[in-house]
């Protein structure tokens, strides 16, 4: 019996190690479309976010504060953020931006332009095929877990993560993070 299980795992073995390379050039081309998202807004705004390991960044808006702010249009704290939100990106307009990202699958723009409008949400609101793939990625990178708490707020600069909040969060702290982020504490 010993000898068959022996003899087993000696031709089992190398066949799995075999059986699982494959040529560099893919791999590098699966990274690089793993670790770039391509958003776009409601109102038709591209957004082209890169992951660096543990970082975040968006083409075209270097040297801002950049804020994902992982949501739901059915979730009462994330509705009541949203005026925040949108005085924030209003006060802060040339130094920060706010990406808001719906875990709802397959949600019609409609029903974000209702929420935008009926809550104050005045910052882009993402909706693409892309958004699950980098909450996801934002999630594992700050360690919330994959079962997490919504809102969940994602804070970056210059692609290297700040902070985070997780529920509904005073405008005045976020305000305060945004203010040391870009050295005007």
């Amino acid at each position: 019996m010993f000898k068959k299980t022996f003899v087993s795992l000696v031709i089992i073995l190398p066949l799995l190690f075999v059986g699982c390379s494959s040529d560099s050039s893919d791999d590098e081309s699966n990274m690089v479309a793993s670790n770039t998202f391509h958003l776009v807004s409601t109102d038709g705004v591209d957004f082209n976010v890169t992951k660096s390991g543990p970082s975040f960044s968006v083409q075209g808006h270097e040297g801002k504060v950049i804020m994902f702010d992982i949501f739901a249009t059915w979730c009462p704290p994330c509705r009541a953020e949203a005026p925040n939100l949108t005085h924030l990106q209003k006060k802060y307009s040339k130094e920060f931006l706010i990406i808001g990202v719906t875990i709802e699958d397959d949600i019609p723009n409609e029903k974000l332009e209702f929420f935008k409008e009926k809550y104050g949400a005045d910052y882009a609101i993402v909706n693409s095929k892309e958004n699950e793939r980098l909450y996801r990625a934002i999630a594992s990178a700050t360690k919330v877990g994959q079962r997490f708490p919504i809102p969940l707020m994602v804070m970056y600069k210059d692609g290297k993560y700040i902070t985070h909040y997780v529920g509904q969060t005073p405008e005045e702290m976020i305000e305060s993070d945004i203010k040391k982020a870009l050295g005007q504490h």
